[in-house]
């Protein structure tokens, strides 16, 4: 059996940490930000964890 490819896209949308968790950045920070307030694009600058259900799904396409 082949090796497994890297899903490119999403190689470059998550990152593990060194505990091995997985991070993602939020959306909704490219455009329309006039309407949003402050604290609330604040809070989408920081990077979050991918929940539980996901994790096993972006851990196999993030290391192919």
């Amino acid at each position: 059996m082949p090796k497994l490819k890297t899903n490119r896209g999403a190689r470059k949308r998550f990152r593990i940490t060194g505990s091995g968790k997985i991070r993602r950045n939020h959306a909704g920070m490219n455009h329309i930000l006039t309407k949003k307030t402050t604290k609330r694009k604040r809070n989408l600058r920081k990077a979050g964890p991918v929940e539980s259900p996901d994790v096993r799904r972006v851990r196999r396409m993030i290391t192919g």
